[in-house]
């Protein structure tokens, strides 16, 4: 096996060694606390253009699957470990990590002080790094590629194979959606069609949609005011449902501001407290940038905080039924304890939806 060196653009260069063929491959540099789900991670569109750290000490002790997956085609550029488990032990297990990585061509470099490296992200803003077989190569990205949504989207109209009349028809509008949104959608008894991400209202309303979810996705939300108008309109005549990106750029269209976290919040281990009920939840969580505290509107509540930095991890319309939240509530990997939302949120679109179709 080969040498691997990450080098940072805070001065830094940590060693390892290269799982998969060497190469040269650049970006942000993220950690994730997870202790499981690193197929996940690694075909999450939302982790485009970022090498990601996974903070629990040995990834791959349960093999991979095929089957699991967020997306076909994309996901995180690299990721960094500490050690790899050659021998792994699951079931349902098909391939080891470094035969998946192999397949899917994902490079990862383990070996790495990866408590180290995530106290470096933990104390720099912006952390972008390269990793090389050469380590006096020099970082030169500086920022996620601004038009990245456009990579990650389909880009034309999917429908679901098992649409059934009686069922709510929820547009997806897809920034970089996981397909277990769409699997929870449709577990909860909708039929789903995935979206351009600039469809536009008038599309769905010939696409006769009763609702419609704004999905995760990478980058800054700012690279995506272009699309600020559309959602809005979409959401002032669509019951809507914003997951991540998509929760930033529902905020975004009704008048608030996001800003980057130093770190960002990456795991399945992130607490959140209703501001209705009081209750906390476990999430799963994937993002760099949230809702400005101070810019939220009055048309909206602030749904949910979180634990352990008071950011704002949800908000609902005071009379429109539009909902959003920050985290991932069809988890994937992580705690199902919200779920309900998106059941919930299909339950009232099947009832308007009856009501509008009678």
């Amino acid at each position: 096996m080969q040498t691997a060196y990450l080098i940072l653009n805070t001065g830094d260069v940590l060693e390892g060694t290269f799982l998969t063929e060497a190469t040269t491959i650049e970006g942000e540099v993220v950690f994730n606390t997870s202790m499981i789900g690193y197929q996940e991670v690694m075909t999450d569109p939302s982790y485009e253009g970022q090498l990601v750290t996974m903070t629990y000490p040995l990834i791959g002790n349960y093999g991979c699957n095929v089957d699991v997956k967020e997306s076909d085609s994309f996901g995180a550029k690299a990721l960094i470990v500490q050690t790899v488990s050659h021998h792994p032990d699951h079931p349902t297990s098909t391939h080891t990590l470094k035969q998946l990585a192999e397949k899917t061509k994902v490079p990862i470099i383990y070996g790495v002080d990866t408590r180290h490296l995530t106290k470096i992200i933990r104390t720099h803003p912006n952390v972008f790094g390269k990793i090389s077989t050469d380590p006096q190569e020099k970082v030169t990205m500086t920022k996620i590629d601004p038009d990245v949504v456009k990579k990650v989207s389909v880009k034309d109209v999917q429908h679901d194979h098992s649409f059934s009349d009686s069922h709510a028809h929820i547009a997806v509008i897809d920034f970089g959606q996981k397909k277990s949104i769409v699997n929870a959608l449709t577990a909860a008894g909708a039929n789903v069609s995935i979206c351009p991400y600039h469809t536009t209202k008038t599309e769905l309303d010939q696409l006769s949609v009763d609702g419609v979810v704004f999905s995760n996705g990478p980058g800054d939300p700012v690279d995506c005011l272009s699309l600020i108008p559309t959602v809005r309109s979409i959401a002032d005549h669509y019951p809507s449902f914003g997951i991540c990106l998509g929760h930033q750029l529902l905020a975004l269209s009704y008048g608030m501001q996001t800003k980057k976290l130093v770190y960002g919040h990456r795991g399945g281990n992130h607490a959140v407290k209703s501001s209705i009920t009081g209750k906390v939840y476990m999430t799963s969580q994937n993002h760099g940038y949230v809702v400005c505290e101070d810019a939220v509107t009055d048309e909206f509540d602030i749904l949910f905080t979180n634990v352990n930095d008071q950011s704002i991890e949800g908000l609902q319309h005071k009379t429109k039924p539009i909902t959003s939240v920050q985290f991932h509530p069809e988890a994937h990997p992580g705690p199902m304890d919200t779920m309900h939302l998106i059941e919930q949120f299909v339950r009232d679109v099947t009832k308007k939806g009856a009501v509008v179709h009678a």
